[in-house]
């Protein structure tokens, strides 16, 4: 009897020290991840931090804000409230025309058994890797001819630009990975190509096309290099370029700066939160058939 519960004693042993290492390295990564997470927001911390003390000089900034100062929001929503609305609107805009192009595109090169359909998906890989400042003095010269250039529009269309690529190439790993069936009976029961496509396809590929489009807003909301070339007057002025001349007119001026800051992340920052399920599901969608 004595060696059983001797047996079962050193048994059990190797189990409880495993179970121990694995909740230290379980803690050791919490820990390692919260080091990284404190890191990586400690930039967003000091930007409000020295949003919140606009009297304070960028170097005299104390760790924590004695009191709120809110006189820096303020100025910065009535120097570039406007611009806010501007990047807004282009944004929205532009994820609208991104959409329009990318879903029929990847519908098409995920269903219709096109020849080079590969080398076509492998090219607008290709084309995010040329640099933006080509892309927008080429640009420029098209947008003067066709009347685009300081226009809502022509601004518009260049950002959609930014996200098709990407868009494409994500929805149609997600729309390969549709069951055939499903679009052969939405067929049988007399639906054409195009209402296949509305009505049974791109509800099916939401996640896909909410990932798609969060990501358009964001290039375009962030985009500078193209509010920059394509504009050569304030008729259309997105809050990245208008912080940029805030910064040159108001160097002294860090807290409003900062504010301003602070007020064009808010916008980026709630989408990101309110849709970070359908981008999980968008971005893992097409891997798994």
């Amino acid at each position: 009897m004595a060696s059983v519960t001797s047996t079962q004693t050193s048994a059990g042993h190797p189990s409880t020290g495993g179970g121990q290492r694995r909740s230290r390295r379980s803690w050791g990564s919490t820990v390692a991840g919260v080091i990284v997470l404190c890191v990586m927001l400690f930039p967003l911390y000091w930007m409000l931090n020295t949003a919140l003390q606009p009297e304070s000089g960028l170097l005299k900034v104390d760790p924590v804000p004695g009191s709120l100062d809110l006189s820096g929001f303020s100025k910065a929503i009535t120097d570039q409230g406007g611009h806010l609305l501007t990047s807004l609107v282009v944004s929205l805009g532009a994820v609208v025309i991104c959409l329009a192009i990318a879903a029929p595109a990847a519908y098409g090169l995920a269903r219709f058994g096109l020849r080079g359909s590969k080398t076509i998906v492998f090219g607008t890989l290709i084309t995010q890797m040329v640099p933006g400042i080509v892309i927008a003095n080429a640009l420029y010269n098209s947008y003067v001819d066709l009347g685009l250039v300081n226009s809502y529009f022509g601004l518009m269309l260049a950002d959609a630009s930014l996200g098709i690529p990407f868009s494409i190439v994500l929805m149609r790993s997600f729309m390969v990975s549709i069951p055939g069936e499903v679009i052969e009976a939405a067929q049988m029961d007399g639906a054409g190509p195009v209402r296949t496509f509305v009505a049974v396809v791109l509800p099916m590929s939401r996640n896909s096309l909410i990932t798609s489009g969060l990501f358009a807003f964001l290039f375009s909301w962030s985009d500078f290099m193209f509010a920059l070339t394509l504009n050569t007057t304030d008729e259309v002025k997105p809050v990245t370029l208008g912080i940029y001349q805030y910064i040159g007119a108001h160097v002294g001026d860090w807290g409003s700066v900062m504010a301003a800051s602070v007020l064009s992340a808010i916008p980026a920052a709630i989408l990101l939160v309110l849709a970070q399920k359908y981008i999980a599901a968008g971005i893992t969608g097409g891997s798994v058939k």
